[in-house]
């Protein structure tokens, strides 16, 4: 899928509310070679999605040996809306606590002495944390009004076709 074609994605009104989320699932290949598909915190800063994790997560390894990564970012209501993305995830060691982490965690309703205890709390823990960046290579959206999982597009076609018959 070219840039341009990713990008017209990535900036429908949909997607972009989608990437507004604070939470998607994030499918890796595991050291086992089985899937594993987990929820995880995301910021969209307008070219890549970022997330951050503990530098001893069990997911860096894998992701390190098979970058290749996919991310479901959806709605929990029906019809669902869904925000489907590829990519590969690039794995940035930093010290501290990367500012996205915050981010992402700051959707979350507290009161400002809750979220000034949480901080510090997330401070004392982590000296530093890992950056997981995924830069979309590809991107479907899918709204069930005026885009389709691919394999029901198929079917209707076909079925139009059976019509003309």
């Amino acid at each position: 899928m070219d840039q341009h074609a990713i990008d017209e994605v990535l900036n429908r009104p949909l997607s972009q509310e989608l990437l507004a989320r604070d939470l998607a699932r994030l499918a890796f290949i595991g050291l086992d070679g089985t899937p594993r598909s987990i929820p995880i915190g995301i910021v969209w800063n307008g070219t890549e999605i970022v997330m951050c994790t503990a530098t001893n997560a069990r997911k860096l390894p894998a992701l390190r040996r098979n970058p290749a990564v996919a991310l479901t970012i959806d709605t929990e209501s029906h019809p669902p809306k869904v925000l489907l993305i590829r990519g590969r995830a690039e794995l940035d060691v930093v010290d501290g606590i990367p500012e996205e982490y915050f981010q992402w965690n700051g959707t979350y309703e507290m009161t400002p002495e809750q979220r000034a205890e949480w901080e510090a709390g997330v401070r004392s823990l982590y000296d530093g944390m890992v950056r997981v960046v995924v830069k979309p290579t590809w991107a479907k959206l899918i709204d069930f009004e005026t885009t389709l999982p691919t394999a029901i597009e198929e079917l209707m076609q076909q079925q139009k076709e059976r019509q003309r018959a």
